[in-house]
């Protein structure tokens, strides 16, 4: 009896260890949006979907294929580009907040959108600076800054510098690559 209680106990610390040493992750290995919300809330944060809080959200590709449309894959995580003036938030002029499409990360208001004439939304600046990482791009034979979403790293468009003030700045952004969140408040950078 006792060295079936001893056993029981071992088991018990090795599983301990291994999920510390693991850092607790889920049982696909991958880290999640709720255990990043979970993490966050036993650091004493509160995790929103309006900041990015560093956590990050990591999918295989069949994962992904499983969450979006084929569209919104070719776009958000091929770095493929819709056809201009076909995107469903062109021509939205509802007050609310733009989110990343695949993780809801907050991007954009719609106070910050501008008709561009270019056939994508287009707005003059982030809602929250750390949501997004703008990455050097070659790929068409030209330098050019691509905008993906801080959290789940999927591509959202690129930003130029020929926009209004007062930034100067044009987030050219796939729709199918955000979610519309209508009277969305938010806090202000």
């Amino acid at each position: 009896m006792k060295f079936t209680i001893v056993s029981l106990v071992a088991v018990f610390v090795v599983i301990g260890v291994v999920l510390a040493v693991t850092g607790q992750k889920n049982t696909t290995g991958l880290t999640s949006a709720s255990s990043a919300s979970q993490s966050a809330a036993r650091n004493g944060k509160v995790a929103s979907d309006e900041i990015f809080d560093g956590e990050k959200i990591v999918k295989t590709e069949a994962e992904w294929k499983k969450t979006l449309t084929r569209e919104a894959f070719y776009v958000l995580r091929e770095k493929g580009t819709e056809r201009p003036y076909t995107g469903a938030l062109t021509n939205n002029h509802k007050a609310g907040t733009y989110a990343c499409a695949a993780c809801g990360l907050h991007l954009f208001r719609s106070k910050d959108k501008f008709d561009s004439g270019t056939g994508w939304p287009s707005f003059f600046q982030v809602l929250h600076r750390q949501n997004v990482d703008e990455i050097v791009d070659n790929s068409l034979g030209e330098t050019r800054t691509e905008v993906n979403c801080a959290r789940c790293g999927s591509h959202l468009g690129h930003v130029f510098d020929d926009g209004p003030q007062p930034t100067g700045l044009r987030y050219c952004i796939n729709s199918v690559s955000l979610k519309f969140l209508p009277g969305s408040k938010v806090k202000q950078p």
